[in-house]
């Protein structure tokens, strides 16, 4: 099985937000062409292409575990495939720019199949910082305290009704196969990653803090999908520290649970560059 979409142009809505890496004047001071596009954004190409291979369960028991290798700026044209056999629950997925750069690629999967996803495959912990500036106040197994928030309609809304969602399902909107409005893959992205920063933020700026940027994400619905309009509970654990030549990172999960049940978890490399950071001044 080969599955291709059509090229889109994912675009930078985040590009007014002063001071982070989508910001086009901050971007470029640290070595991009510009604002960049959030790697949660690309996420929404896939799943019109999900569907065709694994149907409905993949809302309900799927992943999709991508590591990001190259920025994109606004509107540059790219598209999402998956290759492979599905009859074995995990096939590759990618995502590519039109002059064939590879954005990101990893898994995409449905149920419990034999192999780990992309990045639970990988040794998190292989490039430990042993000693770290930017997140000094972070630790392997600190844990993100369970907090509960409810997942309101209005921000989805919005990105439905500016076309800033690259492939939207109506699913996104009203009525699903499980009742109410499905959370768009750069949705749930956003609000495990705004329950996982109200922690990690704080810390990080008593440091002196930096510009981040994701550099690996994956979704997985364990009892899914999360939908709009209820309340969860969040929490989770920071699973490495490590560090690049040019970034520092920390590795973490975290997981919407209704009741106890986990519903929908999120695995993210967050990176932050130290060209961005006083502390490497």
């Amino acid at each position: 099985m080969r599955i291709v979409g059509e090229y889109r142009e994912s675009i930078n809505a985040a590009n007014h937000e002063g001071g982070g890496i989508h910001d086009d004047t901050v971007a470029t001071k640290l070595g991009f062409r510009g604002g960049t596009v959030a790697g949660s954004i690309h996420l929404d190409l896939f799943p019109p292409l999900l569907l065709e291979a694994f149907g409905k369960d993949w809302f309900e028991t799927g992943s999709l575990s991508i590591d990001f290798k190259n920025a994109t700026v606004s509107r540059e044209p790219v598209r999402a495939g998956l290759d492979g056999d599905v009859s074995t629950g995990q096939v590759r997925a990618w995502i590519e720019r039109d002059d064939g750069m590879l954005v990101g690629e990893g898994t995409a999967a449905v149920g419990s199949p034999d192999a780990p996803t992309a990045l639970r495959a990988r040794d998190l912990a292989a490039h430990p910082a042993e000693s770290p500036r930017i997140l000094a106040g972070l630790a392997a197994g600190d844990e993100i305290p369970t907090s509960r928030h409810h997942v309101g309609v209005t921000r989805q809304e919005m990105l439905l009704d500016n076309a800033l969602v690259t492939e939207p399902l109506d699913w996104y909107r009203g009525d699903s196969p499980w009742g109410g409005a499905v959370v768009a893959p750069q949705q749930l992205v956003h609000v495990l990653y705004t329950a996982a920063v109200a922690h990690i933020g704080p810390i990080v700026a008593e440091t002196g803090g930096g510009v981040g940027l994701f550099g690996a994400i994956e979704i997985a619905n364990l009892d899914g999908p999360l939908q709009l309009d209820r309340p969860y509970d969040f929490g989770g654990r920071i699973l490495a520290i490590g560090e690049s030549p040019r970034t520092e990172y920390t590795w973490f999960e975290v997981t919407a649970s209704d009741d106890a049940t986990p519903v929908s978890c999120m695995l993210m490399q967050l990176r932050w560059m130290k060209a961005s950071s006083p502390l490497y001044a």
